[in-house]
């Protein structure tokens, strides 16, 4: 069993279910330019990045190069078709997974969210899960909150300062992205978790070596909770 004081976890694909909507806007954003880029492809040079980066990465790795205004445009055009599609979404969390951060408060761990989203979208998600701060999370940290975005350690340590958690040994930090368990590892917590149920496949989430794979949320129970 795990001793930490504080759980850091990523919004969508980790604790949001939102069917990948991010990275299908983003594809179609990206593909309304003239590109025929896959979702799969979207996801791997894309996932858990602040999505002006993400936008610039997946270009330069589909044609080698990226101009700098067509992806600022790019971005500009995610910004409107995310917003459409996020106020027509369902959004819900995945089974178990709220029961298990209300779980983590109850025995005194500390829960922060982080996101590559802008604080405006991630508030959105929260407000149509119905989840507030203080009582499934204890803060939010959002790229807008930070200068340099993942896989830098920058949002963890925010969290970290913001719940006077000092030691990062104590600290986790799971994600459904490589680059999820990437800023964990730069953050140097002491525990690293992939979870299965977003953007990356078990075989793409142990290329990063996290400490563990899980294919639910639900099974942190038996890494962090007392039976």
């Amino acid at each position: 069993m795990h001793t930490i004081k504080l759980a850091v976890f990523d919004m969508a694909g980790t604790v949001v279910n939102e069917d990948n909507v991010v990275y299908k806007t983003l594809q179609k954003a990206i593909n309304e330019r003239g590109f025929q880029l896959t979702l799969d492809f979207v996801l791997e040079h894309g996932a858990g990045k602040e999505k002006h980066q993400a936008i610039k990465d997946i270009i330069k790795a589909d044609i080698g190069s990226v101009d700098a205004e067509m992806a600022a445009s790019i971005f500009e055009d995610f910004k409107v078709l995310l917003n459409e599609a996020y106020h027509k979404l369902e959004v819900g969390s995945y089974d178990g997974v709220e029961q298990v951060l209300l779980s983590l408060k109850e025995n005194g761990i500390k829960v922060a969210l982080n996101t590559g989203y802008d604080s405006k979208t991630a508030q959105l998600l929260l407000n149509k899960m119905d989840w507030t701060k203080g009582k499934q999370y204890d803060v939010l940290v959002t790229a807008d909150d930070v200068v340099l975005g993942r896989p830098n350690p920058d949002m963890i340590v925010e969290a970290m300062m913001k719940l006077n958690v000092h030691d990062e040994e104590l600290v986790l930090k799971a994600g459904d992205s490589i680059i999820d368990i990437e800023e964990g590892k730069n953050a140097n917590c002491g525990v690293t978790i992939g979870v299965t149920t977003g953007a990356h496949t078990r075989h793409q989430l142990l290329s990063a070596n996290p400490t563990h794979v899980l294919d639910s949320l639900t099974e942190l129970r038996q890494l962090l909770l007392p039976s």
